[in-house]
């Protein structure tokens, strides 16, 4: 399925955070909370400004973001989780 965002909405599909940690101790599905990293899958072309021009994006497809714990809408497309929410809900761009 193809999906494309509209005006200044991103597609974001959360990192899956490794397992275990520097004890060697394995955390369950259950007790991890969900990752607050991400990796853009697709962009929208940009917020209308009040004068009708787009303002432009500051992220695009396949950067790696970091966004707050409760950002975005979580859907489901072909048995994948993503999240999709608008630019200004991410908080940085991982270099």
């Amino acid at each position: 399925m193809n999906v494309r965002p509209l005006h200044d909405r991103v597609l974001v599909k959360r990192v899956e955070e490794k397992e275990t940690v520097k004890g060697g101790i394995i955390i369950p599905d259950t007790a991890k909370e969900k990752p607050m990293e991400g990796e853009v899958i697709a962009v929208g072309s940009g917020k209308v400004m009040d004068d009708g021009k787009r303002a432009a994006m500051d992220v695009k497809t396949g950067d790696r973001i970091l966004f707050g714990k409760y950002s975005g809408t979580e859907i489901k497309i072909d048995d994948q989780d993503y999240l999709i929410m608008r630019e200004d809900e991410i908080l940085a761009v991982l270099g």
